[in-house]
This record gives C-alpha cells, structure tokens and sequence, in this order.
C-alpha cells in the first residue's frame, strides 16, 4: 500500500460520523469534501509515480552519454515539469478546499451549530438580560 492509501487509511480509520476527529471533534467534514480529498492525494500519488519513472529514463539517458538519448532529455524534463505544476496546482487546490471548509465550520461554531451537511445553521446567540 503506498504512503498516500496509508494516510487515507489512517484519515478514515479516524473518521467518526461526519466529525473528523484529527481535529478534536471542532470540525465537520463533508463527505463530498473528503471524497475529493481523496480524488486529488490518487492524482498526485499517481503523477508521483510517474515522475519516479520519468527520472530514472533521465537518468539511464544521461548515463549513456548517447546522444539521441540525451535529447529525448529534453522532452523528459519537460514533462517531469509540467507534472511537478500539476502536482502543486493539486496541492493549492486542497488547501484551498480545507481552507474553506474550516471558515465554514469556524462560522457555524460561532453562530450555533453546524449542519449535518457541514453548513452554518443560521442561529444567533442572544445575550439575556
């Protein structure tokens, strides 16, 4: 199982209810949420893999010192390049999402309570007296 299933794994086993418990039960995450969580850490767990190979061709080509080898390097490079933007768009993209998603739970606790669907409830405290 690679590092990224293992998180996942790990992610789940602690996952009770819709409460995600890393956080000490402060914060609700939506399913859809940690579906897409999910989605993106198989994408950037895949184009890893990817860049692995990618790196040891450029290696093996670099080694031979061939140089129709060395320039099919170029494309190489420019591939493993453009996976690494890949990987770091995913990576803006779910900090983005669990920004997001813990402004929205800091608001619902601020309100009231949170929905089971991980929305504010639009409850407002009133001080008696």
């Amino acid at each position: 199982m690679n590092k990224i299933n293992q998180d996942l794994s790990l992610v789940e086993s602690r996952m009770e209810g819709d409460v995600f418990s890393g956080f000490g039960e402060r914060y609700q995450m939506d399913g859809k949420l940690l579906q897409n969580f999910q989605k993106s850490f198989v994408q950037v767990q895949d184009i890893l893999d990817q860049n692995r190979l990618l790196i040891n061709e450029i290696n093996q080509n670099h080694e031979s010192k061939q140089a129709d080898h060395l320039g099919r390097n170029v494309g190489l490079i420019r591939e493993l390049n453009n996976n690494i933007r890949t990987v770091a768009s995913l990576y803006g993209d779910l900090s983005h999402s669990f920004a997001r998603s813990i402004d929205a739970s800091s608001e619902g606790e601020s309100t009231g309570t949170l929905k089971s669907d991980g929305k504010a409830n639009n409850q407002k405290r009133f001080r008696s007296g």
